[in-house]
């Protein structure tokens, strides 16, 4: 059963002396091992506010406030500090997206949960740089959108431009990015500003389920639908040249191109076969949950290491679809220019992972600990001279790269020290939903949509154009509010801008 909300739960939600953190107190649902720390601003905390009021008008809604989300976490077995929300949160399944939990690996009771990782497993960005300026792609702006189009397959039931068996297959979902510049889709430079390098060392094929595999096979190479897109972008601001400068951005109006995409069907299913798998085992690790959207296992069970190794399987399927539509991109401007990617300078800054779950050090209490995070909606942000930041980025930290929703600003950031003590070495991943896709589709026009990017000078290639709805920018939180607040919280620091000029969709 679902928790049941108290009707006195703002009386345990709690502003605290930093104008942008919100504490939940221990009481707001029972059992609670930490805190609750919400880092929002004044018209974000509004959102919470509606969402919560919201539920108890309708409290037949699908998913429980987000602030009850995050409360509910905190029961789990073995979390330490506190239930961590970015500003971008909202409600999900079990887990609020935008959420973040680090639990003890030293503590055997300490839980590894499906619901904190999502469904969409490594879901991620990656930027490309180019030499080219807007004026230089502004009368081949169509053209060039339409080559992106043609070459990245998207769409629900998009079929990949990779052949590939069931040896070919479990050969990637073992290997990651290693697969791509083995088979020619990489460059080999493009592992080192990927995070992990783009491979998960604990990736097992033989933890994937056939169906997994078989949902998999097809889609390598593949957009997808619903958030995901391509999106070429001009630089429109940059607040930190010196750090921009490192990524090989030194002027407004350079040109850049972001993927946004994850596992796709294989991931989906590791995650739904691995909630299916716990929620039948947790009576044997006498284990009971708040909500059964919380399934879970300790981190050392049988159980729990099939998800880890089988999670890691779609981290890699993940890395190599961005790699994949990187290759097409790369394609794409080299045939619209007759220029090689190369010549066009066509690097990736970086690659960034939203859900993932996650083997880190990090100082809890004064203490070294060893911890399994899970960052849902989240992008770890770890700052200078970090060891698992490429050695290109020591002296800015990491690149973070938040996307914004269709038509809208994106933003790199960077890691900072302050995001280690605060939230885990984590920040927020976008703008995050307003409103539920049902209700975007009821309330908001596609023809008003398409029109509306077109007077911004826009180019938009969608599959599905009434699915726009959903990812109309009326249907998200303001990017910049988000990004602003984990400016002036001090957990990443704004980089540069970034405006898009044409977007690819499913």
């Amino acid at each position: 059963m679902k928790t049941t909300i108290r009707s006195d739960v703002l009386s345990l939600i709690e502003k605290t002396d930093s104008k942008h953190l919100l504490k939940i107190k221990k009481g707001l649902v029972p059992n609670m091992n930490v805190e609750g720390h919400v880092y929002v601003n004044d018209n974000l905390r509004s959102l919470i506010y509606e969402e919560i009021n919201a539920y108890k008008v309708n409290k037949s809604s699908t998913f429980l406030p987000a602030v009850v989300q995050i409360a509910n976490v905190s029961t789990l077995p073995g979390i330490v500090k506190a239930s961590i929300a970015l500003p971008d949160v909202h409600a999900g399944y079990g887990f609020a997206i935008g959420n973040v939990a680090a639990f003890d690996m030293n503590d055997e009771k300490a839980v590894v949960s499906p619901g904190g990782v999502g469904f969409d497993i490594n879901c991620g960005v990656r930027l490309l740089r180019t030499n080219l300026f807007y004026s230089d792609i502004k009368t081949k702006q169509e053209e060039l959108a339409q080559l992106m189009f043609n070459n990245i397959p998207v769409g629900v039931g998009s079929q990949g431009v990779i052949i590939c068996n069931q040896e070919y297959l479990d050969d990637a979902l073992c290997s990651g990015m290693d697969w791509c510049v083995k088979e020619g889709y990489s460059w080999v430079e493009d592992k080192a500003n990927c995070e992990d390098n783009g491979r998960s060392l604990y990736a097992d094929s033989n933890c994937v389920s056939i169906r997994a595999k078989k949902r998999g096979i097809t889609q390598m190479g593949t957009l997808g639908a619903g958030n995901h897109y391509a999106e070429i972008q001009i630089v429109d601001e940059i607040y930190d040249k010196k750090s921009a400068k490192l990524m090989g951005i030194e002027k407004k109006n350079q040109v850049c191109v972001m993927i946004h995409s994850g596992s796709r069907g294989l991931g989906h299913q590791i995650a739904t076969d691995a909630l299916i798998d716990m929620e039948k085992s947790m009576k044997k690790y006498k284990i009971n949950v708040i909500d059964k959207q919380l399934a879970c296992t300790p981190i050392h069970s049988k159980e729990g290491q099939n998800y880890l190794k089988a999670m890691g399987a779609a981290c890699n399927f993940a890395w190599i679809n961005r790699s994949s539509m990187t290759f097409l991109a790369r394609q794409a401007f080299s045939k619209c220019f007759n220029q090689s990617p190369d010549e066009l300078d066509m690097h990736v800054i970086y690659d960034v992972s939203h859900n993932i779950a996650k083997i880190e050090e990090h100082m809890i209490n004064g203490k070294l600990k060893k911890l399994l995070v899970h960052r849902k909606g989240s992008t770890r942000a770890f700052p200078p001279f970090h060891p698992l930041i490429p050695l290109d980025y020591q002296y800015s930290g990491q690149p973070i790269l938040i996307g914004g929703t269709m038509g809208t600003y994106s933003y790199v950031l960077t890691g900072t020290e302050k995001a280690m003590d605060l939230s885990i070495g984590s920040t927020c991943h976008g703008a995050g939903r307003a409103l539920s896709r049902n209700k975007s589709r009821n309330t908001l026009n596609y023809v008003d949509v398409m029109n509306k990017l077109k007077e911004n000078n826009i180019s938009i290639r969608v599959a599905s154009p009434k699915l726009i709805m959903e990812e109309a920018p009326e249907s998200y939180k303001n990017v910049s509010d988000v990004v602003q607040t984990c400016h002036d919280v001090g957990i990443s620091n704004k980089c540069f801008r970034l405006k898009p000029v044409a977007v690819i969709k499913g």
